[in-house]
């Protein structure tokens, strides 16, 4: 898979670009706002779609365009575009810890 032809790079292109939009627009779960966090979801996402048939298999012989598997390269999709968000968010969360009054005493949440 790592000499991908035209039909494939297109193939994962479309589906990484589903699963930005939706990920950016339709959930609106972001790590950056505004175009280049769309444009960095976009790319991972379109990294991960590329290792998706590898890593997930070969689902449905009929689901295939450019030997691209859609479904598992969907899934993969998805992941690249939200896990980024969601690393940099539980990031962003845990270094903002409130203190908690626990009988009587302060200690971190």
């Amino acid at each position: 898979m790592a000499d991908i032809n035209f039909v494939s790079f297109l193939t994962l292109a479309v589906i990484s670009l589903f699963a930005a939009l939706v990920v950016h627009y339709a959930i609106s779960y972001r790590f950056l706002e505004g175009f280049d966090g769309f444009v960095g979801k976009w790319i991972l996402g379109w990294i991960a779609a590329w290792l998706g048939s590898p890593v997930l298999g070969h689902w449905f012989a009929g689901g295939e365009i450019g030997s691209v598997y859609i479904i598992p390269a969907l899934i993969a999709g998805f992941v690249g575009a939200f896990l980024p968000a969601a690393i940099f968010k539980a990031r962003a969360g845990a270094m903002h810890r409130t203190p908690v009054e626990v009988h009587g005493t302060q200690q971190a949440a």
